[in-house]
């Protein structure tokens, strides 16, 4: 995080913000500023990505789903933004620890005890290691004891837009964002990588959440796509994973994709249609 906070410095902050007599390494200032740009650059992410798949990728014909809810959009931008600030201070403090050297980052490759390949092989272990956290802390957070306290509110989504993606009760929001951050306290990764795997986070967080669920037959039974995360919405109990299905088989909480044999969302709302059961007049389903 200190490269976006250099970059900052440079052309924003300390020209036009901050006092000379606030020096840039001030531990406040750094405070103050990581605040600030954590916030702004979760809401530009969140904010540009989620347009990009609403309008692009989303599958409009989903709203017409029974399970759809009235405003869901609008509600599911509303409390993400409102969850966000909350998230941020925690995260803060874990970006702080990075600037001040506590972290496992590095500036050159030729500080990689492996060199180049030593970045392929990280971003592998990135994806796994935390892959497999979020795993487990999904589950944690589908305990009966939790559940209603913070996982709950994401869950009233169950046919869920890209906007859905980061709409948490900010408990729920940092326990699962706590891998990523954890990761380069544990082991040496790449600044610059580290900064481009926090965007890719951030878009897959929105695909499985955009309802496209297109998948490759021979990745559907490797990859998380949103045709599975989709039924972790409507059935609870599967589908945890973030990015692969391997913790899920081994958890025995995989479930192959509903959409993909047929008795997915749009199946069933080709189905009402057909029925004659849906039309502009539906009654939209309420909050459980």
């Amino acid at each position: 995080m200190d490269l976006v906070l250099n970059v900052a410095d440079y052309y924003v902050l300390t020209p036009y913000v901050y006092p000379a007599s606030w020096p840039e390494d001030g531990a406040l200032r750094q405070i103050i500023s990581l605040l600030v740009l954590t916030n702004l650059g979760a809401a530009v992410l969140y904010l540009g990505l989620g347009v990009i798949a609403y309008y692009f990728i989303f599958d409009h014909n989903l709203m017409k789903h029974p399970h759809f809810l009235e405003n869901q959009v609008q509600r599911e931008i509303k409390y993400a933004m409102t969850s966000l600030p909350w998230i941020s201070i925690p995260t803060v403090a874990l970006f702080f620890a990075e600037v001040r050297g506590f972290s496992k980052l590095y500036d050159n490759v030729s500080d990689s005890p492996l060199g180049w390949p030593g970045l392929f092989l990280s971003m592998i272990s990135f994806l796994f290691f935390t892959d497999m956290c979020i795993y487990w802390i999904h589950r944690f957070l589908h305990h009966k004891l939790i559940y209603k306290l913070f996982h709950k509110p994401h869950h009233l989504w169950k046919i869920p837009t890209p906007f859905a993606s980061h709409a948490f009760h900010p408990v729920d929001g940092f326990m699962q964002g706590l891998p990523y951050h954890i990761y380069p306290f544990l082991f040496p990764l790449h600044k610059v990588l580290y900064l481009a795997l926090y965007v890719f986070v951030n878009i897959w967080t929105i695909s499985i959440h955009d309802g496209d669920y297109r998948v490759p037959s021979s990745l559907t039974d490797v990859i998380n796509g949103s045709a599975h995360h989709t039924d972790h919405h409507l059935f609870f109990d599967y589908n945890y994973g973030q990015y692969f299905t391997l913790w899920d088989r081994l958890g025995g909480s995989y479930r192959y994709p509903s959409a993909l044999m047929g008795k997915g969302p749009h199946d069933l709302i080709r189905k009402l249609q057909a029925e004659g059961k849906l039309g502009d007049d539906r009654v939209r389903c309420k909050e459980e």
